[in-house]
């Protein structure tokens, strides 16, 4: 959407309401308030219908998305308009309000308003907007992760089909999407027997002088080497495209003709080879589960709900091939309807995905239409949203909503279980209530290289992989275990702190007086060298049910109409710490908790309801069951071997070691593979690849000569001057 569209709605000053206006304001737009029922409402949604009415005044007729926010400034709700006038006027009332509704109200103390020039881009912007802020008030989806497709790219000497996930900024034919990785590579697989396809990189390709393995078993036609002509190649390359495109028929009885034909020739291990192709594309079809036979491209969404919680359950349909399903568990409250759900998650859905030609849904929704048109607009081609009411088409959306229905009691199931534990966590360590999140820390090192922290949480719903954070450790002495765990801790919870705070000019501050390096670097290294790393910072959302500012004493908002969180409450705030140590440790996490001011549960200078801080050190011979506990102000202490909270702290600690040990593992593979000629500038890919080939090793062109530099095809000289002097006196 081009910004030149969209013009900011200024909001009125904060001068006092002047009902006189405001009564000019509601005749002029022919709208009636009702606010002769007012006086009956609880005094908070009295005053927060008045700071709404006061920005209400001014707004335009025309289409825009609001944004109601709190006192601290945090964005209660966002809301798309086909009038902003007549749509924020549904709020100017204080009465007849369902109970979400008017806590919502009674917590708004600002409003803020963006015009557009379509209902469609104000439905458009509207999604971005809940995506990035994460309102509490609205349906959020969550687990959101860009889905991975199989590219077979454009190379024109020998076209490569790989997984790719992310941007599609490589130039290609992209087929998807699929559920999951496990099916992209289980896909791929089957493709590479197939039509032996090359999946090696570039470079990889590049510089081969014999065939690889992949082409020993038969994996690969070794274009590479010459082992396969160019235009065989390329009749590989258009059958695999062929058949990702959905004309899998056809290319199999291409190559069943093939097949017979060099068996009457004689010719029998070319037909086994066509034989065993052929058995591969029977395996990528049997495994993409029940294919439709009148759909041939669509996305099935259906949503169900059971104790108050949502799942919607979404099917991928590609060339009459079922292409896996994903569950999703979004945030919303519980009065919402499965249509309500539905509708805003649809819009959220794809906000950065491309549709397909056809959307089934489970449940009628409002903006059917409206989305309709604004995936047609994106997309260039016509999209239809439909809500099938027979034939094979509803069976597809029955067959999901049966696929939902059974997530959700798995969900619900693990998460009773995992209460239990959280409970019975907090009762082995002393804790008066029952712990909602727990972050557990651990670092992986080799001497002190490529080290790195691991922070990983886990609550109510399980472990939560979208929160596991990485710390790439900076001027850490060997073998120095506690100076680690102070640097992770350091920067993880000074920065919770400014991010709470609001990142106040005090809290730089302190945050400078605390560490100025370590805290430059950012909690969040986002570790996209370890496995499940985050890919993003993920938004702080509002703490508890009421805002500051609002009247506790209004029967309008209570603690227990809250909006519903899904799964966890979504406080950035760990109940309980698990570190990996003993007493060291404990204490060097103690200091920094001191410095920090965050308070504590436990020991000198406790407070109710602090930050719980446990040390786990090994038993024996590290034997699981035997470890024992440390907690400040108590003497250290063991749980019974068949506790299930054991069970419970062993299955975090080796998650925390997992995830350290992965990302290290990584790091350290990435240094290794690093070139010296990474670090000059001026030397990108193509120059690298052409210096490479020229000597052959990063050695041979540290020994090269100015004048050798020189003569490589596509090094100029300014550039073989910097490659020559990093090498030698003049370089790095």
């Amino acid at each position: 959407m081009s910004p030149s569209r969209l013009r900011s709605v200024d909001a009125p000053s904060d001068e006092p309401f002047d009902d006189d206006e405001d009564a000019v304001g509601e005749r002029d737009s022919g709208i009636d308030l009702g606010l002769a029922d007012d006086e009956a409402a609880p005094a908070s949604v009295r005053q927060g219908a008045a700071v709404i009415r006061h920005h209400w005044q001014t707004l335009p007729l025309g289409p825009g998305v609001y944004r109601m926010l709190g006192t601290e400034g945090e964005v209660l709700y966002v809301g798309k308009a086909k009038s902003l006038k007549k749509r924020v006027a549904s709020y100017t009332r204080a009465a007849g309000h369902s109970r979400r509704i008017a806590q919502m109200i009674s917590l708004t103390a600002s409003m803020v308003f963006v015009s557009t020039a379509t209902e469609t881009e104000a439905l458009l912007l509207e999604a971005n907007y809940i995506k990035q802020m994460k309102p509490r008030f609205n349906v959020v989806m969550r687990d959101d992760k860009s889905f991975p497709y199989i590219l077979v790219t454009a190379d024109p000497k020998a076209p490569q089909i790989t997984k790719h996930r992310g941007a599609r900024n490589r130039k290609g034919d992209y087929f998807g999407p699929f559920a999951s990785v496990w099916a992209v590579n289980r896909t791929l697989n089957a493709l590479q027997r197939a039509f032996l396809l090359r999946s090696c990189s570039d470079s990889y390709y590049d510089n081969r002088t014999r065939p690889c393995l992949l082409y020993q078993i038969k994996r690969c036609s070794g274009p590479c080497t010459g082992e396969v002509t160019p235009e065989g190649y390329r009749e590989l390359v258009d059958e695999a495209r062929d058949f990702l495109a959905g004309k899998s028929r056809a290319v199999k009885d291409r190559l069943a003709a093939e097949m017979m034909g060099a068996a009457e020739t004689m010719e029998f291990e070319r037909a086994a080879r066509l034989r065993d192709r052929i058995a591969a594309l029977s395996a990528v079809q049997g495994q993409q589960g029940i294919n439709p036979k009148s759909v041939e491209e669509a996305d099935v969404f259906a949503v169900v709900d059971e104790a108050g919680q949502f799942a919607i359950e979404v099917f991928f349909f590609r060339t009459y091939q079922n292409w896996g399903n994903r569950t999703y568990y979004p945030r919303a409250d519980r009065s919402h309807s499965s249509g309500e759900v539905l509708d805003s998650f649809l819009v959220q859905f794809y906000a950065d995905k491309p549709p397909p030609r056809l959307v089934l849904l489970s449940h009628e929704v409002e903006n059917r239409a409206l989305l309709a048109q604004a995936l047609t607009e994106r997309a260039s081609f016509a999209v239809e949203v439909a809500v099938p009411q027979r034939g094979e088409k509803r069976d597809l959306v029955e067959g999901a909503a049966v696929n939902g229905k059974q997530a959700l009691a798995r969900k619900l199931a693990e998460t009773a279980s995992q209460e239990k534990l959280l409970a019975g966590l907090g009762v082995a360590f002393g804790m008066d209530r029952t712990p909602r999140r727990v972050e557990v820390y651990d670092n992986s090192h080799i001497m002190g290289t490529n080290a790195v922290g691991a922070m990983i949480v886990a609550g109510p719903s399980g472990f939560m992989k979208t929160q596991y954070r990485t710390f790439n450790m900076k001027d850490v002495t060997p073998g120095d275990d506690f100076g680690m765990m102070r640097q992770m801790l350091r920067r993880r919870f000074a920065r919770l702190l400014r991010e709470s705070r609001g990142a106040s000019a005090d809290d730089a501050l302190m945050a400078a007086a605390l560490d100025d390096e370590a805290l430059a670097l950012d909690a969040v290294d986002d570790a996209a060298a370890g496995p499940d790393a985050p890919d993003a910072d993920m938004p702080v959302e509002a703490e508890g049910p009421m805002a500051a500012g609002s009247d506790p004493e209004d029967p309008s908002v209570l603690v227990d109409e809250a909006p519903s969180l899904d799964f966890d409450d979504g406080s950035p705030w760990p109940d309980l710490l698990l570190i990996d140590g003993g007493k060291g440790q404990l204490a060097a996490v103690r200091e920094i908790m001191a410095e920090l001011g965050v308070p504590v549960l436990f020991g000198p200078g406790a407070v109710p309801n602090g930050l719980a801080v446990v040390g786990i050190a090994k038993g024996p011979d590290r034997d699981a069951g035997r470890e024992t506990f440390f907690a400040a102000g108590r003497e250290p202490f063991k749980l019974h071997e068949r506790d299930p909270a054991l069970y419970f702290v062993q299955r975090l600690r080796d998650e925390a070691h997992r995830f350290a040990i992965g990302t290290h593992r990584a790091k350290r593979k990435k240094d290794i593979t690093r070139s010296p000629l990474d670090e000059v500038a001026g030397i990108g890919p193509a120059r690298k690849r052409a210096l490479l080939h020229a000597f052959g090793t990063a050695k041979a062109i540290a020994r090269a000569s100015l004048s050798d530099l020189e003569k490589v095809p596509g090094v100029n000289a300014a550039t073989a001057k910097r490659v020559y002097d990093f090498f030698n006196e003049g370089g790095a």
